[in-house]
């Protein structure tokens, strides 16, 4: 088992949500993935756009061998698991290569710690119903709260 350190993402290293944001885009199988310029798109860019300078915006990244493999990071945004604007949004991802290794699980349960202790009452955040991480969302205490025909909408409360 790899040593994975979870810390804060420092300022300077901002830029590597772009690389997550693009991660993060659920591609089901034997679909190709999108163009990498797909998160210049103004609903994806909502969610790195001047990242660390807005309140409540917080990253965290999962390190292994001195290399970001990971982030998790929430922002209070206008995303498609938008409850209301006291809640903060979550995105995850991971490098393809350190998925299914309880890495995103350990990103995950800092982050809700994290915005507990900044006095935050909920998480929310939006997935696609085909994605395997539904079930590592339910196991850190999100539930369903509603759905469209491709995405469940899930909460959090802290």
């Amino acid at each position: 088992m790899m040593n994975i350190t979870i810390r804060e993402l420092k300022a300077d290293e901002t830029a590597v949500l772009d690389d997550f944001l693009y991660e993060a885009i659920f591609i089901p199988e034997g679909v190709t993935p999108p163009p990498r310029d797909i998160i210049k798109r103004p609903e994806l860019q909502v969610y790195v756009e001047d990242f660390g300078k807005r309140a409540g915006d917080t990253a965290l990244a999962a390190e292994a061998d001195g290399q970001i493999v990971g982030a998790v990071w929430v922002r209070i945004m206008n995303d498609y698991g938008h409850i209301d604007d006291d809640t903060p949004s979550f995105a995850v991802s991971l490098y393809k290569e350190y998925r299914s290794m309880g890495i995103g699980t350990q990103l995950m349960l800092k982050m809700l710690d994290t915005l507990r202790k900044a006095g935050f009452s909920q998480a929310s955040l939006a997935v696609q119903k085909a994605n395997y991480a539904v079930n590592m969302y339910k196991k850190v205490g999100f539930e369903i709260i509603d759905e469209n025909e491709e995405e469940y909408i899930m909460l959090c409360k802290l």
